[in-house]
This record gives structure tokens, sequence and C-alpha cells, in this order.
């Protein structure tokens, strides 16, 4: 999603709540690329992420692919060098499935259970239109029963399979418990609609988290595990079964074109080439394939296929998608993108012609959002989709051209970037689509849509930040879609446009928070986040310094305006972002998490395991210091400086094939290794309980762990959380609560000690009043989340009336506490004695 300081294509009109005085230019192959490859390289698969890269751009020469992923991921060893071993895409997706069936279970009926708390659904969203419009998350695959029209199966990319039986109204989650959440494909069968076909592993992106398919005998409510080889670690784009053979079915993924014979149990692998788009005949007597070096046909029920000739055709794609007519199987399409060129032919009595493409279509990210179909009444009407959806309608010999998904005031627009596209069997003119903000639905065409997404709990969060003054504040960062806010309501409200990144609040005044884009830059509100409330405060960094795609950002975490922002140096202010200090690397670096235990001290954790601190003298900030590596050349993922005790350190690490979890107790002198009794899984996060040191918790890319003796074990803390890539943690220490934000599954929230079932009650003070007089008490250091109810009671026996009578007022001391003032009054003309006593209701 473009932010305010995109590169701005001058056919898509801005919308944004501020305006920052610089434009950046978007990396090569998209914003979408850049995060995919700085998560590959994170996770210590450099190689794998440069074979991305080069699939995404066919066009780069292997030593461009290579620059690009330096320049995404950062300088030093930690890129250039990794431990491979047997690890790569197939041995992390393993890593996955065996952790995920130790998490796969139901809620426990003891012990505290993770809930959800939304997005529900995210009012405001934008879109490269005029209008704005309801968003969720992204939405990868859609298929609706060819016998219920209202029941509709989506799924998302790191959400898993959600289903709706009222068109799309309302939506249930239905395999939060499987061994992968990712989803590129769906299927339906086309004669027992009983039985559909999921393809795990989102090809567009999470293709390395696939676990083979899933099977549903129910029509989607329930789910189990169909077959898993060949598929451990591939991504889907296509699943397809045959209308008239139907144990036939096609799959097009990242590691080829496999066909079954026998309804998806076991597969055959036909083409190894990356296959995106499979399309078969509605008789089944000849399927197409759109494969990474063109298209190929089959006429044999998938066994042997042929390369076709396409006029014009480069000899590679970026991406290439293929369809048939259903209403004229004579006729075909196929759609495709080299670079900055998009090609489309059509085929029309046995020859393939080409087609004039959409004027205006962006290809920047074809690799990453691309469809297309035609329509199931009309031959010679097709749905082009790319960061926008291109509407061609042919009369005779012309075609027309329409954007159905950016359109100015008044037309209706959807969020761009779509990935894929149904019909409403019988009714043609009904169409589904699924982009990075959601699903949407046209009842005529394109020329006027609805959101679906009320209940499509999607959303996927980079970043949380939290205020310790309020139990139910949130600011969060999403994928694609800017950055929301959340106050206790179901429905988040949407703070700012573009790619929400690294966000923060300052402690000692809660009402001036931080967000950012991706790059370096930073935005600061003064009334908590609200729309249009953002003032760019970006620290200056030149042209020439990089960063992560998104450079991490923190506030003080105890008092003062210390705020900091990592990429190839370090920049840190004392005012709010007012005015910055450049620290340098001492050697090429790039900052990959940060910590500021007080307004004085700076820790940084660099791409290559190194980690840094940097301390205020009292007039100027020091250069930054190395403190001992914990684990070299592995990429650093959090840090968590306890403000109490500098000494305690924790640091954690995404790279795999050695220790991810580390703790320093001299201040980074030395370390223990911690990472023990955890799985072979990246770990993201890092939380610990201010007041028992030994309780931490960890964010893995499946799952929360918690220990209670410092590391030296830890057990699942997962009861009733889906199997979801957890990409942050926060701890509110008042409450008592312990959040997460997922990617494709929202945020989610536990009570770490349960909650409160009874009130906890207790004395606080004892006094005593002369006749008739009336005297106060006041009791400070109260947390603000707490509901606290205070009585007096009298100790001194007087029958016959009441003896006393009390008022409570409430000061609010400071960002975190308030001070409760009690006026008590003698009704009596005797002295009178009494208890001050409270009661906690709830601490959230």
């Amino acid at each position: 999603m473009r932010g305010p300081n995109d590169e701005i294509n001058s056919s898509q009109p801005q919308q944004s709540a501020t305006a920052s005085p610089t434009r950046r230019a978007r990396p090569a192959g998209g914003k979408a690329l850049a995060r995919l490859v700085q998560e590959l390289a994170g996770n210590g698969l450099a190689e794998d992420a440069r074979a991305v890269a080069a699939l995404a751009l066919p066009e780069l020469e292997e030593p461009a692919a290579r620059q690009l992923v330096a320049s995404v991921a950062g300088p030093g060893p930690g890129v250039a060098e990794e431990e491979r071993g047997d690890e790569g895409l197939q041995r992390l997706g393993e890593v996955y499935m065996a952790a995920a069936q130790e998490l796969a279970a139901p809620p426990t009926a003891a012990g505290p259970n993770w809930r959800s708390i939304g997005p529900w659904t995210i009012p405001n969203g934008q879109t490269y239109g005029a209008a704005r419009v309801n968003v969720s998350g992204r939405v990868s695959a859609i298929a609706i029963d060819p016998t219920n029209v209202g029941h509709v199966l989506v799924g998302a990319a790191n959400g898993g399979v959600w289903e709706s039986r009222d068109r799309g109204a309302s939506w249930s989650p239905r395999t939060d418990n499987a061994a992968t959440l990712t989803v590129g494909a769906i299927a339906f069968h086309p004669s027992n609609a009983a039985t559909v076909l999921a393809g795990t592993g989102e090809g567009n992106w999470w293709s390395w988290l696939g676990a083979g398919v899933l099977r549903s005998t129910d029509g989607g409510t329930t789910w189990a595990t169909l077959c898993t080889n060949p598929f451990v670690g591939q991504g889907f784009y296509d699943l397809v079964i045959d209308r008239v053979t139907t144990t036939r079915v096609y799959a097009a993924t990242t590691g080829g074109l496999y066909v079954s014979t026998d309804s998806g149990a076991t597969w055959t692998q036909r083409r190894a080439s990356t296959t995106w788009s499979i399309s078969v005949a509605p008789s089944g007597g000849e399927a197409l394939a759109a494969c990474q070096d063109g298209l190929f046909r089959s006429t044999d029920g998938g066994t042997t296929w042929n390369a076709v000739t396409l006029p014009g055709n480069p000899g590679s794609f970026s991406r290439l998608a293929t369809a048939i007519a259903p209403s004229d199987p004579t006729v075909a399409y196929v759609w495709g993108a080299l670079d900055a060129t998009a090609y489309l032919w059509r085929r029309s009595g046995g020859t393939w012609t080409s087609v004039g493409t959409p004027p205006g279509v962006a290809t920047g990210q074809a690799w990453y959002d691309w469809f297309l179909a035609v329509s199931p009444d009309n031959a010679g009407q097709v749905y082009c989709g790319a960061i926008s959806v291109h509407r061609g309608d042919l009369s005779g010999t012309t075609w027309t051209w329409t954007d159905i998904a950016s359109k100015p005031a008044p037309g209706d627009s959807i969020h761009p970037d779509q990935h894929a596209i149904a019909f409403e069997p019988g009714h043609p003119q009904i169409v589904y689509i699924g982009n990075d903000g959601g699903l949407y639905r046209s009842p005529d065409r394109g020329a006027a849509w609805q959101h679906l997404n009320n209940g499509l709990v999607i959303t996927e969060f980079e970043y949380l930040a939290q205020d310790l003054g309020s139990s139910r504040w949130l600011l969060g960062g999403t994928q694609d879609n800017g950055t929301e806010r959340w106050t206790g309501s179901s429905d988040w409200l949407h703070s700012q446009d573009g790619d929400g990144g690294d966000c923060a609040v300052n402690r000692t005044d809660p009402r001036t928070v931080f967000h950012t884009f991706y790059g370096m830059g930073i935005e600061r509100s003064t009334t908590r986040g609200d729309w249009a409330a953002w003032q760019w405060v970006a620290p200056p960094v030149p042209d020439s310094e990089g960063s992560l795609f998104y450079p991490p950002v923190e506030a003080s975490a105890t008092n003062g305006n210390t705020v900091a922002q990592g990429g190839n140096a370090l920049y840190v202010s004392r005012d709010n972002c007012a005015t910055w200090t450049r620290l340098a690397f001492p050697a090429a670096a790039t900052a990959s998490a940060m910590y500021i235990p007080n307004a004085d001290q700076v820790f940084v954790g660099t791409t290559d395991g190194r980690l840094y601190v940097t301390r205020w003298s009292g007039s100027s900030w020091g250069a930054l210091t190395q403190l001992t590596t914990p684990r070299a050349n592995a990429w650093i993922s959090d840090v968590h400086v306890d403000p109490g005790a500098l000494t305690r350190i924790w640091v954690t690490h995404t790279a795999m094939n050695g220790g991810r979890v580390w703790r320093s107790t001299d201040g980074g002198t030395s370390w223990t290794d911690r990472s023990a009794g955890l799985p072979q899984l990246p770990l993201n996060a890092v939380e610990v309980d201010p007041v028992n040191s030994n309780r931490v918790w960890v964010a893995a890319d499946l799952g929360v762990y918690q220990s209670t003796d410092g590391g030296a074990s830890w057990q699942s803390f997962s009861s009733g959380l889906p199997n979801a890539f957890i990409g942050d943690l926060l701890y509110h220490r008042h409450a008592r609560v312990l959040r997460a934000g997922t990617r494709n599954r929202g945020t989610w929230e536990i009570p770490v000690d349960g909650w409160m079932t009874q009130p906890v009650c207790g004395v606080q003070w004892t006094g005593t009043l002369a006749g008739s007089q009336t005297k106060r008490w006041f009791s400070w250091g109260w947390p603000a989340t707490w509901h606290v109810l205070w009585t007096v009671m009298p100790t001194s026996v007087r029958s016959g009336a009441p003896q006393v009578s009390w008022t409570v007022q409430v000061e609010r001391g400071d960002a975190e506490y308030v001070t409760y003032w009690i006026a008590v009054t003698n009704l009596t003309p005797d002295p009178v004695t009494f208890e001050g006593r409270f009661a906690i209701l709830s601490r959230y």
C-alpha cells in the first residue's frame, strides 16, 4: 500500500492523512518482495532469498539478485554467509510442521487461555480510488459452493481457511489448529460440494510454510490433512479438480506442476518449473498451465505437456496466468508480466494473438499480485488483476478497458494488490475479489462494490505499542493496511495509511505516540494517534544510507522523551524527535532490534548478531560501544534490558541452526544460551515480567512459550491461540496481560495468571474521628487500569443510626497511576474508629 512518502504513480490519486516532505522510490519487485527477502535472510536463508528474488525478477542477473538481498537485508556477514547445512525452505517447513503438531490442541479448561481482540473490521481503509473502505487482511484464495451460493470459503495468506454461510456477512475460522495457517488455493469438488481441498503454503509469499493438502468432507467446516508429500515447504498458487474425471486434480505450486489421479492423496510432478495458474476445459479434454518458462498444454489428462507458442513471448516471466472461457472453451487467454511490460494473448479459432493490455497497468509486483479470469457467460470479457483490477470488454475487434478497483468519485473502490477472483455460480455478474485488504463483492461486474470484511479477523500485525496507563489501548503497524489503534472496541481505528511499521509510545506522556511506514522516517501524533493527526519528524538520513524494510523504533521504557530509530546508523532524539543525533556503527551494520531501558541508554542489535550500547553523558551521546556478541552472524530480532537491573539483558534471534534466546546477567560481558526446550523455530520477540525477572515469554514463528525459571526450561503458553506466526509481544504490567501481534490472525491477549474471579480485598488504613468531624485521607500509587472500590467500616460499635459517610475522589497523579482521596465524616456526636478498606474488582 502506498504511503505518503512513496513515489506516486500519476495514474493513481494519493489519499493520505498527512504528507511527508520526501519521496522514496519503491524497491525492485515492490515492497512485498523487499519484505519477503528480508524475512528469509533473517532466518539465515540468504541463498533462498536470492532464489526468490531471481524468480520474482527473472530479468535480474545473479549479481543483481545478490545485491537486492544485501540492500534489503543489510550489510554484514549475517547476510553474506549463512549456515545452510540441510536447511532451506523444505527443512524449515518440516520444522514448522513438527512445532505445529505440538501446538495443535483446543483450549484447556484449566489455566489461562488466549482470546482475540480483533480487529473485527477496520473502517476507513485505504484504496487507490477516491472512496475509502473497510479492510481486514490479505485474502489469497476464494471458493464458492457450486450448490449453495451463500456458502463461501476464503483462504487468508497466513490466517487459515474461513467459512461463511451468508455470502460473506459473517465468518468463522476453520483451520486454527492446522499444521499451518498459510493457504494458497481452495477448490470445491464439482459434483460433491461436501468435499473441498485446500493447498497450504501461500505461493505469493508464505510458500515455505506449506504443509501439504487439507481436505474437508463437510463443506469446509472441519479439515484434516490429506497429504504432506511432496508439498512440505512449497506454496500453492492454484488447485483445480477436473469436472469430468473428478479423481484427477491439478496443482500449481512454487515447486512445479503436479497431477493427482486419486483425488489428491498422491501426486506426480509433471513439470519442475514454478507454475502459477491452471485452467481445465469444462469437458476435461484440455488443460493449460502458466509456468515461469511459458504456457504449456496437455490433452491427455496432464500426463504430458507441450509448450504453446505465443507471439512475442519473452521466454520467461515474473508472473503468468491463463484461463479458458467457460462459455466457449475454444477461447482462452494468457496474462503475463516481465519487468515493466505486461502481455495479454487471446486464442480464438485455434490461433493465439497478442491483445493490447490495459492502459496504466502496474507490473512492479506482478510476481505477488496477479490473476486472470474470463466471465462465465461472455468469452469476450476478461478480468486482469494486478495492483488494480482491469475489466476488458471485446466488441468486434475493439477492446475497452475499465479500471474497476480504483475509481474517481463518486465510484466505489476496493483495496489494491489483487490475488484471487471468483464468480457466484449461476450469477456471472456477481464477482468476488480478494486482495491485501480482504474480500469484496460486486453485484454488477465491478461497477459497485461491497466489502465483506466484518468478522474476517486476518489482519497481519508487524509491531505493537501500548499505553501502560490504559489496559485497552494499542497501536499496531500492519502489512499494507496502515497503522491501527485499539481502544477496547472490536472495530479498530485506522490511524494512518501506507505500510504500518514499528510503533512507540512516550511512557511519561502517552498522548505522544510514534509510528513508521517502511524505511527510515517517523511520524508523531500528540493526540494518541487520531486519524489525520500526524506530523513528519524523521531523522535526517542521507540517501546513501539504508535500513531494514521495517527499521526498529523505540521510546524510553521508563522516563524522559528519548526516541531512537536504527538503520545503517543509529539516530537518537531526547526531545520526542524534534532534534536528532546520528551515531555511526564502528563497522558496517544494520540495526534490527532496540531497547531503551531509560532516557540515558540505548541498546541496539544488528542483523549480524552484534549488540551495542550508547549512553548519555549529560551533554552528548557516547559512541556506540560493542558488547560481547551472543551469537555471531545471527539476526537479532529483539532485545530486552531490565530497567531496574541494567546488567540483565535478553536477546532473541530469528536465524536457525543455533541458540535463539540468550541471557546475560553481567551487562553483556558473557551470555548463556537459553534455547533448550524450545522448538527449532525462529524467535521474534521476548518479554519479561518486571516483578519476577525469572518469568519470561518468547514469541516464535509458531506459538508463545513461557519460562518461570529464567529460561532454564520452557513450556508452551499457547492455549487457545491459533497456530499463527507471532511477530510481536507486549506485556502490560498493571493489567497482567500478555498480547501477541500475529501475521494474519489479528491481535490476541492472555491474562498471564488468569482473569480475576473474585475481588482482592484488604485494609489500607485505620482512622479515628471526633464527633461530627470530617477528615480526608489519601492513598497513592494505584495503577490507573485497576477498578477499585473503597468502603469505610466502623470498628467502634454504636447502634441505632449510621455512623459514617464518605466520598471518594480520584487524582490522576501521572500517566500510569492515580491517588484516591477519601473524605470520611462522623455522623454521630461520639468518637468513631474505622477501617479504610479496598476491593480490587479488576486489573483490566
